[in-house]
């Protein structure tokens, strides 16, 4: 006799979440210009909210809207007047639950073509021509217990990921274990913050935190409590996932801690931005 398989995991109206990969072959960060089942459409934005000095989440009512799996992206695309066109991947911060919007938070960077624009110039009632959602790869459908680690502007995929855990709680649906370790500079430059509650742990590198952490890098310590909730939650049919995001540097020093600490590494997700330059 066969036991049933876990519950399809499904969005708030109860629709079953897209299937894995939504991109044929290797998961791309970029999609291809052909043969990704994505259309263009013009996204109203209905909402911009700071984050801190240098990051903006932009709430966007989409005209046709599809569940997303935490961890996914959109891609924004600006067109100028003589059809110079520059586009962007940002990673989406809120849930599935959250029918008919998604929300991309986004870094401003002071030589970047489209953050700067979307910054200085984008108001609510604009519009913004997006196509999404991409990923296959960088995903957690809220079915296998999960550590999710992550810097700075890395944490925006783990933050849909808690609160899609969060909404599923909520509508007292089936969710795996999942645990944040979180890093950044300092409390100035933290997101989302009062939304790191129970099950997140966050580290600054550069200040002590409010509960007498040392100012310091992610080390062993800071990981090991959340990895061991994650690794009593796990089963043989519902193995660990480790999921780390952020700048080269970072997700490398991440990688080298949670070996330190024992973590499985069968199953660990990486997504990486930026320059290799050495971490701060």
């Amino acid at each position: 006799m066969s036991l049933p398989g876990p519950p399809p995991h499904t969005d708030l109206c109860g629709a079953p979440l897209p299937p894995l990969p939504t991109l044929g072959g290797a998961a791309l960060r970029n999609p291809p210009e052909t043969g990704a089942a994505r259309r263009w459409m013009d996204a109203e934005v209905v909402e911009v909210r700071r984050e801190t000095a240098t990051t903006s989440t932009f709430r966007l009512a989409l005209p046709s809207w599809e569940a997303h799996v935490p961890g996914q992206h959109y891609v924004v695309r600006l067109s100028a007047a003589d059809g110079y066109r520059a586009e962007r991947s940002y990673s989406i911060a809120s849930p599935p639950e959250d029918v008919g919007h998604v929300e991309l938070t986004v870094e401003r960077l002071g030589d970047g073509e489209v953050s700067p624009y979307l910054h200085d110039e984008v108001r609510a009632g604009d519009t913004l021509t997006v196509r999404g959602p991409f990923g296959g790869w960088f995903v957690w459908r809220g079915t296998r217990p999960a550590l999710a680690v992550g810097g700075g502007s890395g944490v925006v995929p783990l933050m849909a990921m808690l609160r899609h855990a969060r909404a599923a709680r909520a509508a007292c649906r089936e969710v795996a274990e999942i645990q944040a370790v979180v890093s950044f500079r300092d409390e100035a430059h933290v997101l989302y913050a009062g939304e790191w509650g129970e099950g997140s742990t966050v580290v600054l590198s550069r200040q002590s935190s409010p509960v007498g952490r040392p100012a310091g890098r992610i080390a062993v310590a800071d990981v090991e409590g959340p990895l061991a909730r994650v690794l009593r939650a796990a089963t043989c049919e519902r193995p660990p996932e480790v999921f780390v995001c952020g700048s080269t540097p970072f997700a490398a020093a991440a990688e080298a801690v949670l070996a330190r600490a024992g973590s499985p590494t069968e199953a660990l997700h990486v997504e990486r931005f930026g320059p290799s330059a050495p971490p701060t």
